[in-house]
């Protein structure tokens, strides 16, 4: 019986716990990433910037919401918002009420496909596959039918009403306290929705930094924005892998940005230029997977310094 048996159900054991780690405790493990990037002109101050990213509101995830709020006692000197901040046509005033003490600070936004769609069920397989057949989104799959479509114009409203940037396929800026922030975004190249030629141009002049911003990391958009001149790049998108390998990494981004980049601080070049990338992991999944594993949810906090 030992012999025979022994093996398979101790695997199972320890598929069944690695599965009820995953959905049950590692997926609300929320946390804090601190990085710095020296990317600042000599003699100004610090920055500290918190980027949010990858939501995925789903109607009474409360512990989530708590945790997002308290990121506010932080008190960055502004937010940026990398998108997919839903994954439930209901989750809009969860959400709202999850970012509302963000919001009474300055910040910028982008959004993602899960702001404009609900999710569909799907095999988490497929992302294997797409990846091994260079397919990722709608950049060379058929384009989605019968998706649900997502009020994302409350978000919008609610965002602009509090005085956030909007930056899909447009620049602004954040004025803080003497301090000049341009900003340039795009809209999200995963459902080919960018539009890079209504920004090009690289970082304006007058400003004392200026910030790329894009919901997911394709490489075009990455070679577009470093071969401009933007000092750093902040994305989301790839929830770092979401289900990883202790001590090897990602399998798959979501994607064609390679598994060594697929969160955290890292470089892209281009064009004989050199930028800083941050991708976060986000604190969300899609609400028909929702696991993470070796790969906590997360946001960032970004100290910006004066370059070397």
């Amino acid at each position: 019986m030992r012999a025979r048996y022994g093996v398979p159900l101790t695997l199972t054991a320890v598929g069944a716990a690695g599965l009820a780690y995953a959905a049950g405790f590692e997926v609300r493990s929320f946390r804090l990433r601190r990085v710095t990037v020296p990317v600042l002109p000599r003699g100004m101050r610090p920055l500290r910037v918190l980027q949010v990213s990858d939501i995925h509101m789903v109607s009474g995830q409360r512990k989530k919401q708590r945790w997002l709020q308290s990121l506010a006692g932080l008190r960055p000197d502004f937010v940026i918002n990398t998108g997919d901040n839903l994954s439930d046509p209901e989750g809009v005033p969860e959400a709202l009420d999850a970012l509302g003490p963000l919001m009474e600070l300055p910040g910028a936004y982008v959004f993602g496909s899960n702001d404009y769609y609900g999710p569909k069920l799907r095999n988490p397989a497929r992302y294997l596959i797409e990846r091994a057949q260079g397919r990722h989104g709608l950049n060379g799959n058929a384009p989605a039918v019968g998706v649900v479509h997502n009020p994302w114009e409350e978000l919008r409203d609610a965002f602009d009403a509090a005085g956030w940037v909007g930056l899909s396929n447009t620049r602004g800026r954040l004025k803080l306290e003497g301090i000049e922030i341009a900003l340039t975004g795009l809209d999200d190249p995963h459902i080919k929705r960018d539009r890079y030629a209504e920004v090009a141009g690289g970082p304006e002049s007058g400003a004392d930094l200026s910030l790329a911003v894009v919901h997911a990391p394709y490489l075009r958009s990455l070679d577009a924005f470093t071969a401009d001149g933007y000092p750093l790049i902040l994305a989301g998108h790839t929830h770092g892998g979401q289900l990883c390998i202790p001590f090897y990494g990602a399998l798959v981004t979501n994607c064609d940005i390679d598994t060594d980049r697929v969160k955290g601080l890292s470089t892209h070049t281009a064009a004989g230029h050199t930028s800083y990338l941050h991708v976060s992991a986000g604190c969300g999944t899609n609400r028909y997977t929702p696991v993470r594993f070796a790969c906590p949810p997360e946001a960032t906090l970004l100290t910006l310094t004066a370059r070397d």
